[in-house]
């Protein structure tokens, strides 16, 4: 869009009076060549977050997936008191929740505290799996900015530069390669960046989703333990 503008602007400047000149057009490919070896380190970063991204969302879709009437099933078992059926169908099941409440089974017949100490720390473990290479997203969706900026910067040290070396006779042809890498690494960087932060934003949500979730499954547990009376007492239970 932006570059048809130019191209319509310098035809409405060549029909006003000036001289006829052949159009340039610039392929995507030409832009990352002016761009310098920073493209180089953008296009990696960009390969990296889209891997991050997508292998990351897999995990979380797959542990946000919880079985239809799972908890209704661990407290028809453990009214029957059949604890070692409920540990069957958690195994079954194989999902953060379901190893969650399989740490609660494992510690009937101690005290209330011990139980929710052990599901707590296994809810833990499991949030800290899904969350692995997300702070390598939110690196790259900050680096990769700031990585244009350094472009930036570069590529005005290098128009100065050749501006100085010029003396009186300035051309615009020297300062065309300094802007192009000025220019170009920006909007390499923020397309890298932007992408990257919402891919990191709409993670976190999804993994504070299944935090929800944990903790409701917890919660239920242990209610089903206190109506049961097992929390405190394991007698006769099928282990």
């Amino acid at each position: 869009m932006l570059l048809t503008i130019l191209q319509a602007g310098a035809g409405t400047t060549a029909s006003a009076g000036a001289p006829a000149q052949t159009q340039m057009h610039m392929s995507l490919l030409d832009m990352a060549v002016k761009g310098g070896w920073l493209m180089v380190v953008l296009l990696i970063l960009s390969i990296i977050a889209i891997y991050i991204f997508a292998d990351r969302l897999v995990v979380i879709n797959r542990a946000n997936r919880q079985q239809r009437n799972f908890m209704d099933d661990i407290e028809d078992y453990l009214r029957d008191n059949k604890v070692k059926s409920a540990k069957m169908l958690c195994r079954k099941v194989d999902s953060p929740i379901s190893r969650m409440v399989e740490e609660g089974l494992l510690r009937i017949g101690k005290p209330y505290g011990d139980i929710q100490a052990a599901m707590q720390n296994q809810a833990d473990i499991e949030v800290s799996r899904v969350e692995k290479g997300l702070p390598m997203l939110a690196t790259i969706s900050g680096g990769a900015t700031m990585i244009g900026f350094l472009g930036t910067v570069i590529g005005m040290v290098q128009a100065f530069f050749n501006m100085a070396n010029a003396g009186n006779n300035i051309d615009i042809t020297l300062l065309s390669g300094g802007i192009y890498t000025a220019m170009i690494t920006t909007v390499a960087g923020l397309i890298v960046g932007i992408p990257a932060l919402f891919g990191y934003n709409y993670l976190t949500s999804r993994i504070d989703r299944l935090v929800y979730k944990l903790q409701n499954a917890q919660l239920d547990f242990m209610d089903i333990l206190e109506t049961t009376g097992m929390e405190s007492d394991n007698k006769g239970t099928e282990r």
